[in-house]
């Protein structure tokens, strides 16, 4: 019989251990303790989002058939003889519970190779590491805060040099280019302003001048946007944030296609250690379950947040790519598959009425001049937009009227 094409909306109840899918009938669903498997079945397309994220790197125990894999904590692991081991043989090396979960996240991504870090920082200090001394970095003007710390005040000390430009015009990057640049990094859409960088144009300049591409892309997740299909060498997310998406893991990812730049970067993992623990790596596969089904609520959220923001007269400006007011929207709408659950807004008041909004608001939200970009100097902070009436929100997947009637009590309250 020729097998049904899965969509994504056609996933038992979101998880493999309490429903079974049948890919060549129909199934009435009262089948309580089967497991799909997907992999010994002829697909005649790719599986979608949601069949990957439930199913890739989701093997049923071999010992016990249970069809969550269990947590492995053990530090070392058997060898048989002298070096011959089962492909585990210290946890820092690799763990298969983390292995689990750079599997998930390389198949949500499109790339062949995923590492996972302690925490998105590691990630980028380890990526940086690898182009070593006296080797320079091209970075998007209007990088998240953490990241330009580690550029400006961490990197500069170990011979890395890093320039700052504004991506908004992919050519602006091709003057900055040296002999010594090895990496561009760039975020899209940025942290906090949401501007969009053309990942296609930019990436084709990069490689034209022999340096790699490497793409954050925590704020769209894999869901939204893949920049390895668009020319990105490397993408790195901070899994904290939508990955794992319960407020409950620190930790960072990266992932890729090119073998050789893999190898550096698994390397380095395991010199360096900066690895995250195998609970956390189970947390984080265990969100990967539902990041599709979380991210259109966001995006529909943000979405009606955006507008609302945009009626109100106590706001001069709502930064949203799904909104058409946003100056990039085209860009987004080519280049991406949403908008994602983050926006922008600068209140009217200044400082003093965006403090009187945070004191006053439940949801996630939050001042990037005194908190996210708070190491950049004042000028450069104004450079980029982070002013000292922005706050930016992070839109939840609660019922959108009570968000909204917690961002306008906050409004009137400002």
């Amino acid at each position: 019989m020729t097998p049904n094409l899965i969509t994504e909306g056609e996933i038992f109840n979101g998880s493999s251990t309490n429903g079974y899918h049948e890919l060549n009938g129909v199934h009435d669903g009262s089948y309580s303790n089967g497991h799909s498997e997907l992999n010994d079945v002829p697909l005649i397309a790719e599986q979608g989002f949601g069949t990957r994220a439930i199913h890739v790197g989701q093997d049923p125990d071999p010992y016990t058939g249970a069809v969550i894999p269990p947590i492995s904590l053990s530090t070392t692991f058997k060898q048989s003889s002298i070096g011959a081991h089962k492909g585990y043989e210290y946890s820092r090396s690799s763990n298969p519970t983390r292995s689990a979960f750079e599997q998930s996240i390389a198949s949500l991504e499109k790339a062949k190779y995923g590492i996972a870090f302690s925490s998105g920082s590691a990630a980028t200090a380890t990526i940086v590491t690898t182009i070593g001394t006296g080797g320079h970095i091209i970075s998007v003007s209007d990088v998240y805060g953490g990241t330009n710390r580690y550029f400006s005040k961490v990197a500069s000390t170990q011979g890395i040099s890093t320039t700052f430009v504004d991506l908004i015009d992919p050519q602006n990057i091709e003057p900055v280019f040296r002999p010594d640049t090895k990496i561009v990094w760039v975020e899209t859409p940025t942290n906090p302003t949401l501007r969009l960088i053309d990942i296609q144009k930019v990436a084709q300049i990069t490689h034209n001048h022999g340096a790699i591409l490497v793409v954050d892309n925590t704020f769209m997740s894999p869901y939204f946007q893949n920049p390895i299909e668009l020319g990105a060498d490397i993408v790195v997310h901070s899994v904290t944030k939508y990955i794992n998406g319960h407020s409950d893991v620190v930790m960072g990812v990266a992932v890729m296609n090119d073998e050789t730049i893999y190898e550096k970067v698994k390397f380095l993992q395991n010199a360096i250690g900066a690895v995250p623990s195998p609970f956390d790596s189970w947390l984080a596969n265990r969100g990967l379950k539902t990041l599709h089904v979380r991210m259109k609520q966001h995006q529909e959220n943000a979405l009606t947040i955006a507008k609302f923001l945009e009626s109100s007269d106590k706001v001069e400006e709502v930064i949203y790519p799904g909104l058409e007011s946003h100056p990039q929207h085209d860009l987004a709408k080519k280049q991406t598959r949403g908008f994602g659950g983050m926006l922008s807004f600068r209140i009217k008041g200044g400082f003093e009425a965006a403090d009187t909004f945070l004191r006053s608001v439940e949801s996630l939200a939050e001042h990037p001049a005194r908190m996210t970009h708070a190491s950049l100097t004042p000028e450069h902070r104004e450079t980029v937009g982070v002013t000292d009436n922005l706050i930016r929100l992070s839109v939840g997947i609660e019922e959108v009227t009570d968000l909204i009637a917690d961002v306008q009590q906050a409004l009137e309250i400002a």
